[in-house]
């Protein structure tokens, strides 16, 4: 496993690069997202969920994967942040197998935008998958009443939030 080999660097956790670095930086998740919505909008399940959509959401989501994976505060700087991605949920009522369907999109996207396919690295990023879509569905029923002013999520190596690097 590459990232488990010695480097240069001293000190406690100063050679472990983020999720954002492992996966190859905005690059690597714009071509994630770009991959990812392509067949989002094929898709007779999760495609109306998307009808209408502005076409630099696919960019809008890879600054937002980066910040949560600890790269640049893009999305908070430019897009307005959690609350900003809140909105973007409230009332679509997503349904499970919608967001099974996200998933599973999503992960045939990674492959095919060649993200690292390492387990550790997987498992960090499903991790995160899963975890921010159990929200997103939560937080889009009818009536849901989410919390508003909570800061993006920072996601590392098998640390849920608050984790920060």
């Amino acid at each position: 496993m590459r990232h488990y080999e010695r480097t240069a660097v001293a000190g406690p956790g100063g050679s472990v690069p983020t999720l954002y670095e492992w996966a190859g930086g905005a690059p690597a998740l714009e071509r994630l997202t770009e991959r990812f919505y392509a067949r989002v909008l094929k898709d007779d399940l999760i495609g109306p969920l998307f009808a209408g959509m502005d076409p630099g959401h696919p960019r809008f989501v890879a600054m937002w994967l980066g910040e949560v994976f600890g790269g640049p505060d893009r999305y908070t700087a430019e897009r307005g942040g959690y609350p900003h991605m809140l909105g973007q949920h409230l009332g679509k009522a997503i349904t499970e197998p919608q967001r099974r369907r996200w998933i599973s999109l999503l992960l045939d996207a990674a492959d095919e935008a060649e993200l690292p396919d390492d387990p550790e690295f997987r498992a960090a990023f499903v991790g995160y998958i899963e975890w921010g879509t159990r929200l997103a569905l939560a937080n889009s029923r009818p009536g849901a009443r989410p919390v508003t002013d909570a800061p993006v999520p920072h996601w590392g190596w098998g640390v849920a939030p608050p984790y920060r690097p």
